[in-house]
């Protein structure tokens, strides 16, 4: 079945760093286009960035130029390397793939940007 284990996430402080990882598993990875999304408290999950199959990339208006998605087909692995971190970065980080036009989740990681 389709896997998607998050790690990376922490307590940082504002302006600091993080890269978030996403393993998969039970999916041809590269042929699979793959997605962070995050959910803040009280707040609607929303899409943080994606990248397709060929490498091609998307972000939210409120992370270009801070956030950056890349992959490794080789390790089956997504990551997003999170730079300038703000307090409204706070929220729990998800991975997200697609297989036979079902969605699927990670567990989540949390990430909080406080002083």
């Amino acid at each position: 079945q389709v896997q998607l284990v998050e790690s990376g996430g922490g307590l940082v402080q504002p302006g600091g760093s993080l890269r978030l990882s996403c393993a998969a598993s039970g999916i041809i990875f590269s042929i699979n286009a793959m997605g962070w999304y995050r959910q803040a408290p009280g707040k609607q999950r929303e899409l943080v960035a994606s990248i397709t199959s060929g490498g091609n990339t998307n972000y939210a208006d409120s992370v270009k130029g801070r956030f950056t998605i890349s992959r490794n087909n080789a390790k089956n692995t997504v990551y997003l390397q999170m730079n300038s971190l703000k307090p409204g970065d706070t929220a729990v980080y998800y991975c997200n793939t697609k297989k036979d036009s079902l969605a699927y989740w990670g567990q989540g990681t949390q990430v909080t940007v406080s002083s």
